[in-house]
């Protein structure tokens, strides 16, 4: 599994919650970053990670997430919990 990945796999779903396809998630980017990041389109965007990485994040894991970055490591931690690998 590799960073990279998950971050290729975050640029789709953030175009699309966010429609605009020129976005790139970076590890530094915040909700700041983002003009239509929301409180409704941040649990838009927390469920579709969740069913396309088959994962479940607990409230205190998604209140508690500075940036992407910190988002990337926790989806990494919980596939590598699994004993999942993303190839990529």
């Amino acid at each position: 599994m590799t960073h990279e990945y998950i971050y290729t796999r975050l640029a789709g779903i953030f175009r699309e919650i966010f429609d605009d396809e020129s976005l790139v998630p970076t590890p530094a980017m915040t909700a700041k970053d983002v003009a239509e990041w929301d409180s409704l389109n941040h649990i838009r965007l927390m469920v579709s990670i969740e069913k396309a990485f088959r994962v479940h994040f607990t409230t205190a894991e998604v209140s508690g997430l500075p940036d992407v970055g910190h988002l990337v490591e926790v989806i990494a931690a919980k596939l590598a919990a699994e004993g999942r690998q993303i190839d990529g």
